[in-house]
């Protein structure tokens, strides 16, 4: 009588672990290409090798698709203000500048100086002669001084003009660029991402700000809590609406709303 052929064994298969009773049990199923047994359940946290995962990433980032409308936006905001160092495809939204109104104190003292100066010039002979001043100074050089005194307080209002009308910050499609001009010589410029922003906020306090309309904006960033703010700003809650608009679009990868832009 012929022996059934005995099956053959799998080569270099490592010997099966013993079969144990219980629910714990572990029989091999199968068998990998390297003839390693498969079980119906995971191997004990003893005998697990952690794998390790690779991910590669692209050599170079993919660019953004820069399309006509915003090469033409571009190339104006770079055309109009050429000093901002803007990316290939941002562009300014809107330009938030300060309300006029805050020129009302430079303006005031210059003007009260230069015609109290004026006055007291001009008058210079008749005050002389009341205050009974034996022996005054020529009237011309008196008058020299007072024209001389009179151009450096106009010189001096110029100058408190130029700063508080060159202090603003710039909307765009990416970030918000805030120019801080302290004085003549003295210029600093702050730049934050869109992505960055956590709250954008305006504040009106009293009858002045309500009745003409200007306020403060308040931005504040996420991680080290940094804080911007922008005082006197014309109709801040439009620019407040314009920026959070500018914020969820940009955090949410679609292009601005044109009805919303300046």
């Amino acid at each position: 009588m012929d022996k059934e052929p005995t099956p053959p064994i799998p080569p270099n298969l490592p010997p099966q672990p013993p079969v144990s009773s219980g629910d714990d049990a572990q029989k091999p199923v199968a068998y990998d290409q390297q003839g390693r047994p498969l079980y119906a359940a995971p191997p004990t946290a003893e005998t697990t090798t952690p794998q390790v995962v690779h991910f590669s990433r692209a050599v170079s980032p993919v660019e953004p698709e820069i399309t006509p409308e915003i090469q033409a936006k571009h190339d104006e905001s770079v055309r109009l203000f050429p000093h901002l160092n803007l990316s290939d495809h941002e562009y300014i939204i809107s330009v938030v500048r300060r309300h006029p109104i805050g020129l009302a104190l430079p303006v005031g003292i210059t003007v009260f100086c230069i015609a109290l100066i004026l006055s007291l010039t001009l008058n210079y002979v008749p005050l002389a002669e009341s205050f009974g001043i034996v022996s005054p100074p020529p009237y011309g050089a008196v008058l020299l001084s007072g024209l001389l005194l009179s151009f450096l307080f106009l010189v001096g209002g110029y100058v408190a003009i130029w700063v508080y009308v060159n202090n603003r910050f710039f909307l765009t499609n990416e970030s918000v660029i805030q120019e801080i001009q302290v004085s003549l010589f003295s210029k600093h410029e702050q730049t934050v991402s869109l992505t960055n922003i956590e709250d954008a906020s305006y504040r009106q306090q009293g009858i002045l700000q309500s009745l003409f309309n200007y306020g403060s904006i308040r931005l504040s960033t996420e991680g080290d809590e940094t804080t911007y703010r922008f005082f006197y700003v014309a109709n801040p809650k439009r620019e407040i609406a314009d920026l959070n608009n500018a914020v969820e679009a940009f955090k949410n990868g679609r292009p601005i709303d044109p009805n919303e832009e300046q």
